[in-house]
């Protein structure tokens, strides 16, 4: 049987890139957090899959497009590529409770984690979810994986020792 991967899912916002306490809308304002290259690529260089989950709620209140959140999330993987961190994939919810209604891929619930988990074959008991919101956690338990709660634009590598 094939062996199963292991994962660390990454909030995007305060996590990968500087918190702006409401949605980055456009690429001026998206400010990568340096301080997490070295981080990422030591967890990358342990066996884990790098696997981005955020919520991009402002998608369906309209105050950016698909094109703008792809330049953004292409600028992103650049600038950490540069620094050896690749990451495997992106996954994000484009709904909002006030304007779509319910789905089952906005954190807190664990659509977007589960997918990660289904399409790179994933062991959840052998993978975490760094995350600056409490339902970044709730996201992780949900999908059994082991949420690791950080401040917003908080170094990484304070909590590298909860990872095994």
């Amino acid at each position: 049987m094939l062996e199963k991967n292991k994962a660390v899912f990454l909030d995007r916002d305060g996590v990968l890139n500087q918190e702006m306490g409401d949605y980055v809308c456009k690429i001026e304002d998206f400010h990568v957090l340096e301080h997490n290259f070295a981080t990422l690529k030591e967890l990358q260089d342990r066996g884990y899959l790098l696997i981005v989950a955020t919520n991009q709620g402002g998608l369906a209140k309209g105050w950016y497009t698909e094109e703008q959140l792809a330049e953004m999330h292409a600028h992103m993987k650049k600038l950490y590529a540069e620094h050896g961190v690749e990451f495997t994939d992106i996954y994000y919810c484009p709904h909002h409770p006030n304007f779509t209604g319910d789905c089952d891929c906005r954190k807190p619930k664990p659509g977007l984690l589960l997918r990660g988990i289904e399409q790179y074959n994933i062991d959840p008991s052998k993978s975490y979810f760094i995350g600056d919101r409490e339902r970044d956690v709730e996201a992780g338990t949900a999908a059994g994986v082991k949420g690791i709660l950080i401040n917003s634009d908080q170094p990484i590598s304070d909590v590298l020792d909860l990872i095994d």
